[in-house]
C-alpha cells in the first residue's frame, strides 16, 4: 500500500477516533465537544501550540519542524448535518437531528492522522498549522476565521484541503487547476399583488400568474443572456403561495439557486434578475422585490499548488488525477483560497451513498491515505535541511 507505513500502523486508532466522532455530530459553529475531543488527541501527540475558540469552536495547532522556514496550513472541516441518520450502524449519531452525513468526521480523522505523524517526526522545515474548523455547511466558518485574521495570526504562506468524493476508489485522489467548485448564491423575489375571490379577479391583482411569468422570464438568462462556453446554472426550486382554491392570495414568493465561476457572469445574472423583475412587475402590474444573496465564492486552486499537490497524490495514493472536471457545488474553503494561494483535492470513498444522505458513512479505508497525503505534503513543500 502507497501509504505512509508509521500512518498505516495506527490506522486502527484513526478508525476510533472517527467513528467516536462520528457518533457526536454537532452543527454550525457549535462544534465545542468535537473541538475538545480534537484538542485532546492533539495534546496527546504533543504538538507545540493549541489555539482554541477561533469561529467560536475552531482551533489551530502549531507544529514546528527542524529550523526556520514558512508555515503551511492544512484545514479539515468538523462540523455535520441537520439530518436524521439511517444508517443502523453501531457508532451512528447519537444526537437526534445531527448526522456526519458529508464526511467532516473523515476530515478530521484525516489530519489527526497526519498530526500525530509529523508532531513524531517532524521531518520538515518551519511550521505547520492544522486548521480545524466549524460550520462548513452553510455557516461560511472559513470565512469567519479568515475574517479573524488566521492568515496573518499564525503567518500562513499557502493552505491545502481535502473532501472525500463517494464513487470515486479508495486511495484515489482528483484536482484541476484553476475553479473547481462553483460560487453559490441563492434569491428571494417576494412578488406583492393584491387579494381576493378566485372567481372575480378582475378585483384583484394576481401575484400567482405574475410568479409564473418571472420564473419563466429567468430560464432566458442562461440560455439567452449567458456565453455558453462558461458553465452556469440557474434553478428555481421553490414556488410558494395561496391558501385555498378560491383565494386570489396578495403574495407570492420564488426561491432558487444560482451556482457560476465568474465574477462577471454572476454580475450579469444579478443585473439581468433585477431587470426580469421590475419588467415583470410592470406588465402584471404587481410588485417584485429582489433579495439576491452572495454566498460561498468560487473555489479557485492555485495552478502550481494544484499541480504540486497532485504529484504528491500520486505518491501516496493509487491514483491521481492532476486535471478533473469541475462540479456545480461550492465550498467554504474558497473564503481560504481567496487569502491564500493552495489547492483543494478531493479522495476517493469508494462505492458509499452520496454525501448529505442518511445512509452515508465515510469509508475509514480511505482515512490512511489522506493522512499520508497531508503528512507526505509538508515533508514536500517545506523539506528539512541537512
Amino acid at each position: 500500500m502507497p501509504v505512509v507505513n508509521r500512518i498505516a500502523d495506527f490506522a486502527t486508532e484513526m478508525t476510533a477516533w472517527r467513528r467516536k466522532l462520528h457518533s457526536m455530530p454537532e452543527i454550525g459553529f457549535d462544534c465545542h465537544e468535537t473541538a475538545g475531543f480534537i484538542a485532546a488527541r492533539l495534546r496527546e501527540f504533543g504538538v507545540d501550540e493549541i489555539h482554541e475558540g477561533i469561529a467560536t469552536s475552531g482551533l489551530v495547532a502549531l507544529i514546528r519542524g527542524q529550523g526556520d522556514g514558512p508555515v503551511i496550513g492544512l484545514r479539515a472541516d468538523m462540523d455535520a448535518l441537520p439530518m436524521n441518520e439511517e444508517t443502523g450502524l453501531p457508532h451512528a449519531s447519537g444526537n437526534k437531528g445531527a448526522m456526519h452525513a458529508c464526511g467532516h468526521d473523515g476530515h478530521t480523522t484525516m489530519l489527526l492522522g497526519a498530526a500525530k505523524y509529523l508532531a513524531e517526526t517532524r521531518n520538515f522545515a518551519g511550521t505547520v498549522a492544522l486548521i480545524f474548523q466549524p460550520a462548513e455547511e452553510g455557516g461560511a466558518g472559513a470565512g469567519v476565521m479568515v475574517e479573524e485574521g488566521l492568515m496573518d495570526r499564525f503567518g500562513i504562506g499557502q493552505i491545502f484541503a481535502l473532501h472525500n468524493e463517494p464513487g470515486l476508489p479508495v486511495g484515489h485522489f482528483r484536482t484541476a487547476p484553476g475553479p473547481i467548485m462553483a460560487a453559490v448564491d441563492d434569491f428571494t423575489i417576494t412578488v406583492t399583488g393584491k387579494g381576493g375571490h378566485g372567481a372575480m379577479p378582475q378585483d384583484a391583482t394576481d401575484p400567482v400568474v405574475a410568479a409564473c411569468g418571472i420564473v419563466t422570464a429567468i430560464q432566458t438568462i442562461v440560455s439567452r443572456n449567458h456565453d455558453a462556453r462558461q458553465d452556469l446554472v440557474i434553478s428555481v426550486t421553490q414556488i410558494h403561495t395561496g391558501s385555498a382554491d378560491n383565494v386570489i392570495p396578495a403574495t407570492a414568493w420564488i426561491n432558487g439557486t444560482v451556482r457560476s465561476f465568474d465574477k462577471g457572469v454572476q454580475g450579469m445574472v444579478m443585473r439581468r434578475m433585477r431587470e426580469i423583475c421590475e419588467g415583470q412587475a410592470m406588465a402584471y402590474s404587481v410588485r417584485a422585490d429582489l433579495d439576491y444573496n452572495l454566498g460561498y465564492p468560487a473555489t479557485v486552486n492555485d495552478a502550481g499548488k494544484a499541480g504540486f499537490a497532485a504529484q504528491v497524490a500520486g505518491e501516496v495514493g493509487l491514483a491521481s488525477d492532476p486535471d478533473s472536471p469541475r462540479a456545480m457545488g461550492a465550498e467554504d474553503f474558497s473564503f481560504m483560497l481567496e487569502a491564500r494561494p493552495g489547492a483543494y483535492l478531493f479522495l476517493g470513498n469508494g462505492e458509499t451513498a452520496g454525501v448529505h444522505h442518511p445512509a452515508y458513512d465515510f469509508n475509514d479505508d480511505t482515512a490512511p491515505y489522506g493522512a499520508s497525503f497531508f503528512a507526505r505534503l509538508v515533508e514536500r513543500a517545506q523539506p528539512a535541511q541537512g
